[in-house]
């Protein structure tokens, strides 16, 4: 378990592993990071966090840390199963091993995955499928497209969805109107939050909202709302060429509750990435009562089904549409609020980390 992962690999192994350590006091937890890690992550006496050295940022350490340190490691604990949350695998040790997939990204959008990291998965991810003896996805679609593109046993795989966290509510009316008054001078606003790299296809929805702006004359305002990669940090030197930069408000590194605030205050949630194998951001978004507006890919219309306003494509001009339709439909966007919040219920927690045990456990047995 390595810290510094993408948010919503962290999420999913904090409010899993959390659970299940605190369910399961009869047993013992070893957390194995490469750095110094969040003591938030340490939950329960029964979780033991493990720092193992160097810093596997590279294809010569990742080997390194998985194949020579990691065994030594499993071998002193007599660890019973080895739980790799980031598609890693150890190829050098007899422990049981499950592997957690949350996407196939390196296949498609190197541009915010490390070159080298992207070259390492695609050479050995086709190995560490073979070796674990469990592999977990967060969709049906991912799991789908692990059969098809590896020669993996089908039965080998098990689709557990992530779920959506509890601090993520509806806001009162005086709430949102507190927040707009504190970042969007009092305006109504459409929102992306998550990650903000080269793959979240951000530089088109800067292109849809200029559209928007230009044919809707409005004051509604954009906020983007993350953590921006070191990599992208050209972005907010793009800012202040864009023409409507008045009008876009750029939040980083920003806390929980900031998010929080900020998504349900929201207008609209707009999600422009077509590489989401599970949007956890969309369906909490959809639990504070904001409507979405996100591209038709396959994973995202098995775990959103009816309750997105979906784009077709992942054009600046099908997403200005969509957010021109949302902000002049108002009873489309009240059937989206009713669709959102009864999808929303099938995410929780609980139930995640209860099926993940289960499988652990047979592994195990």
């Amino acid at each position: 378990m390595l810290s510094g992962q993408q948010e919503s690999v962290s999420n999913f192994i904090f409010e899993t592993f959390s659970r299940i350590a605190k369910q399961h006091s009869e047993h013992e937890f070893i957390y194995i990071f490469d750095r110094p890690f969040e003591e938030r992550f340490i939950t329960s006496d029964n979780i033991k966090p493990h720092i193992i050295t160097p810093l596997a940022s590279n294809p010569l350490l990742l080997k390194y840390w998985y194949d020579i340190k990691i065994p030594l490691v499993l071998k002193k604990i007599k660890a019973d199963l080895f739980v790799s949350c980031d598609g890693f695998c150890s190829l050098k040790t007899n422990v049981p091993q499950c592997i957690i997939m949350h996407d196939l990204a390196f296949l498609y959008q190197p541009l915010f995955v490390k070159k080298s990291i992207a070259a390492y998965k695609k050479k050995k991810t086709s190995r560490f499928l073979e070796k674990a003896n469990l592999i977990i996805t967060v969709s049906n679609f991912l799991k789908n497209e692990i059969t098809d593109k590896y020669r993996v046993e089908e039965s080998k795989i098990v689709t557990v969805h992530s779920g959506v966290r509890k601090i993520f509510q509806p806001l009162s009316l005086h709430d949102k109107e507190a927040i707009k008054n504190s970042y969007t001078e009092g305006k109504e606003y459409f929102i992306y939050a998550g990650e903000i790299h080269a793959g979240k296809n951000l530089m088109t929805l800067l292109k849809a909202f200029s559209i928007f702006k230009k044919r809707q004359q409005t004051s509604m305002k954009l906020v983007l709302a993350g953590k921006i990669d070191p990599a992208y940090r050209s972005l907010k030197k793009d800012l202040q060429s864009y023409k409507y930069r008045n009008d876009v408000v750029l939040v980083d590194d920003l806390d929980t509750i900031t998010l929080v605030n900020l998504i349900g205050a929201a207008y609209g949630f707009v999600n422009p990435s077509f590489i989401e194998e599970f949007p956890v951001l969309v369906i909490e978004a959809m639990k504070m009562e904001v409507p979405v507006i996100a591209i038709a890919t396959n994973s995202m219309k098995e775990i959103a089904k009816d309750a997105i306003l979906y784009m077709e494509d992942n054009s600046h001009t099908a997403i200005a549409d969509r957010m021109m339709l949302l902000y002049k439909d108002e009873r489309m966007r009240n059937e989206l609020l009713v669709k959102g919040k009864n999808c929303e219920q099938n995410y929780n927690w609980d139930i995640v980390a209860q099926l993940l045990w289960q499988n652990m456990q047979k592994i195990i047995s």
